[in-house]
């Protein structure tokens, strides 16, 4: 997963859920812009943050290792 795929995931979900950004941003406890950028998959958030909008969303961030042939094959494709 990337950022871009993370934030159209944070997107489809709080519309689904019927919020907008600003009722996320403040349920969250974060700002409007951080709920804007963490959507449109900016590179650069806290990790904390989206973790806190992740859990409002009712989210899990599952991390599963790969081996070096799949990373491998990620970069021929």
């Amino acid at each position: 997963m990337n950022s871009s795929a993370l934030g159209r995931t944070v997107r489809a979900c709080r519309r689904q859920q019927g919020l907008r950004q600003d009722e996320l941003a403040a349920l969250a406890g974060v700002g409007n812009r951080f709920v804007s950028d963490l959507e449109n998959g900016k590179d650069t958030i806290e990790i904390g943050r989206a973790l806190r909008v992740l859990d409002v969303l009712g989210l899990e961030l599952h991390l599963d290792p790969r081996t070096w042939s799949d990373i491998e094959q990620r970069d021929v494709d």
